[in-house]
């Protein structure tokens, strides 16, 4: 049985639709590069979008943005609300950058209010949207989160493991929310021989913004601000 052949769709629009979307897949990442290396050096903050301003994360988030902006660098985000939201809160209150990379989503996601009116960028593709957080931060600030977050922290972190782009700092804000995936990677992955005992030292685990600051400063004693590829 031949399911293909099965099929009475025709294919041959398929083909046509993918040679063109390649230019918009081109714009896309045109314009991030041109809007983006303009802006210097940034970190970029990820967390979930349904966290709500009553949450402590969310406060703690707006402070760690403001900590970060004082210490000389802007805030990127994905631009929607919950810890994004707060994350552009504490770089606008701090009178920092304040980037936000919006995806056009049917549900959770609209740009908030913090973004500076010339770094709001919109973008249909995830996959260009995660080009821009990765190439131009110099560290990452995963708070609390779902899927998308975890899919975020995990593409960095498969990217500087297989020498794809520079390692960077990459910083888990919360023992108790991280603390069990952690336990797992060690438990399961590196006791199974998945992965390598150095693979460990690509994150850190903190729980304030002076923790947070403090490994920043560790890492730029010894390295320089650029673009990751």
């Amino acid at each position: 049985m031949n399911l293909f052949n099965n099929q009475s769709k025709d294919w041959s629009h398929i083909k046509a639709n993918d040679s063109w979307a390649i230019f918009k897949i081109m714009g896309e990442f045109v314009n991030g590069y041109e809007k983006m290396s303009a802006i210097g050096p940034c970190v970029s903050i990820f967390g979930s979008a349904r966290t709500s301003p009553d949450n402590p994360e969310y406060q703690l988030t707006v402070d760690i943005a403001e900590a970060v902006v004082k210490a000389g660098l802007g805030i990127i985000t994905g631009g929607g609300p919950g810890i994004m939201e707060a994350a552009n809160y504490g770089a606008n209150k701090a009178g920092g950058i304040s980037v936000g990379l919006n995806i056009e989503l049917p549900f959770e996601q609209k740009p908030n209010q913090y973004i500076d009116d010339d770094k709001l960028m919109n973008f249909e593709y995830f996959f260009v949207r995660k080009v821009m957080f990765i190439k131009y931060a110099q560290g990452f600030i995963v708070m609390p989160g779902g899927l998308g977050t975890l899919d975020e922290l995990f593409e960095a972190l498969t990217l500087i493991q297989t020498g794809k782009i520079k390692k960077f700092p990459i910083l888990l804000v919360g023992k108790a929310f991280w603390g069990g995936m952690l336990d797992w990677i060690k438990a399961v992955l590196l006791e199974g021989n998945k992965i390598s005992e150095e693979d460990l030292d690509l994150v850190q685990v903190v729980e304030t913004k002076e923790e947070v600051i403090e490994q920043l400063e560790k890492f730029y004693k010894q390295e320089y601000f650029k673009p990751n590829f």
